[in-house]
């Protein structure tokens, strides 16, 4: 594991072959910002010491721990192992919008990349597969800005005792 100050909180980022190193990047601003406990770099998500990642991160890469695992799915099996939650974060048909989610108090969710989205064996794979309703003409946001929303919507609502 990679990453300084430990952290203890119950969620925890999964990043599933996010090809932009400025959007891991991003991602690990935003966890830092919202005292994620760590992520879990897959597939071919770039991982630190990246100048482009950093440049983004602007050191949140040192301060939020991480490690990295080659299967999305192994990384998924372990944290459920460990009691955690799993959210897809992916609009689909059967998606539900975030914020009518429950959340226990270990969650772990998952973003994938903006090309190709999440593969079905990875969102199959969830607990349940959320969405961030969508008002305009697009129907989706950036994967990095998208991550920001939800793990603030998450921490949000997260049961006190989840906040130690």
């Amino acid at each position: 594991m990679n990453g300084g100050s430990k952290r203890e909180s119950s969620l925890i980022g999964i990043v599933d072959c996010v090809r932009s190193l400025h959007n891991v990047g991003a991602i690990f601003r935003s966890a830092d910002g919202a005292g994620m406990e760590r992520l879990v770099l897959c597939g071919i998500t770039g991982c630190p010491p990246r100048p482009e990642i950093r440049k983004a991160a602007l050191g949140a890469e040192e301060s939020v721990p991480w490690h990295y695992e080659k299967l999305t799915l192994d990384a998924i099996a372990t944290l459920r192992a460990q009691g955690y939650y799993i959210i897809a974060l992916e609009k689909t048909d059967e998606s539900i919008p975030l914020y009518d989610v429950e959340f226990p108090s270990r969650v772990a969710i998952i973003v994938s990349n903006e090309f190709d989205g999440m593969s079905p064996e990875v969102s199959a794979a969830a607990d349940v597969v959320a969405h961030l309703p969508m008002y305009g003409n697009k129907v989706s946001l950036n994967v990095s800005v998208a991550f920001g929303i939800a793990v603030y919507e998450i921490r949000r609502r997260l049961p006190l005792n989840a906040l130690q």
